[in-house]
């Protein structure tokens, strides 16, 4: 309970804290909307950075060299924890935003920094916000600024990181639709930090790793036509392997 405590409390901190910086982002942001982008990105990693260290996370990291650097790319993450977002937003070398459920746009401060990042906010009910999302997203990605998606559509609450949830194939229009590239995200055992013994925190070996580059253009026709179970396959059986390094 400690740890859970010490969390609530420096996340708390935070947002009281640099309430005055909102307001100079904010101004920045008038005139210069890339620093603004570059100074919230560079405050959130900071702070998820300190989260984790206090949570006690330790993270074994595969295959980052694969990540483009000279792309906008579409991660495609499962999901398992809060601390998911954390882990891989941290390792992402340039601007990513996260698609995320509706309600965490509500609320306050926190919304704030989530929009300066490029979060992207959306009804999972609401075809029309779905549609809406996914353009907004495209329009991302074109633009430079990367997307991370959990195409499972929600937190995999099952006893075991395998097997993953059904991919939602519209999310992967992101990828068709911009030329950009996927870069399937497979991580395992995030659910020990925290949901899997609510409320506990407690430390937890994590292994995040990314796959190679998919480009949905040169897919073969078989796999083009459902892209999300191809990727789910592939982290599927990156997942299995690497249960051995937990």
């Amino acid at each position: 309970m400690f740890r859970l405590i010490l969390l609530l409390m420096i996340a708390a901190l935070y947002l009281i804290l640099t309430l005055p910086v909102l307001l100079v982002i904010w101004i920045i942001g008038q005139k210069n909307p890339g620093l603004r982008d570059r100074v919230a990105r560079a405050m959130i990693r900071w702070i998820f950075k300190v989260i984790l260290a206090a949570a006690g996370v330790k993270v074994t990291v595969i295959g980052e060299e694969k990540i483009p650097k000279d792309t906008a790319v579409l991660y495609t993450g499962n999901h398992r924890s809060i601390f998911d977002i954390l882990i891989t937003y941290v390792r992402t070398p340039r601007a990513t935003g996260y698609v995320a459920k509706k309600e965490l746009g509500g609320i306050p401060l926190f919304s704030l920094w989530a929009r300066y990042i490029n979060c992207l906010f959306f009804n999972r009910d609401d075809l029309k916000e779905g549609m809406k999302m996914i353009l907004d997203g495209i329009a991302m990605l074109k633009d430079g600024k990367s997307v991370f998606i959990f195409p499972e559509g929600t937190r995999n609450k099952n006893d075991s990181d395998l097997p993953l949830l059904p991919f939602h194939e519209g999310s992967f229009k992101m990828a068709s639709k911009s030329g950009c590239p996927i870069v399937p995200t497979a991580l395992c055992n995030t659910i020990s930090i925290w949901e899997g013994h609510f409320p506990w925190v407690r430390s937890a070996h994590v292994v995040l790793e990314y796959g190679d580059p998919i480009y949905v253009s040169e897919l073969p026709p078989e796999h083009k036509k459902k892209v999300g179970a191809y990727v789910q396959g592939i982290m599927e059986e990156m997942m299995e392997k690497n249960q051995k390094l937990l």
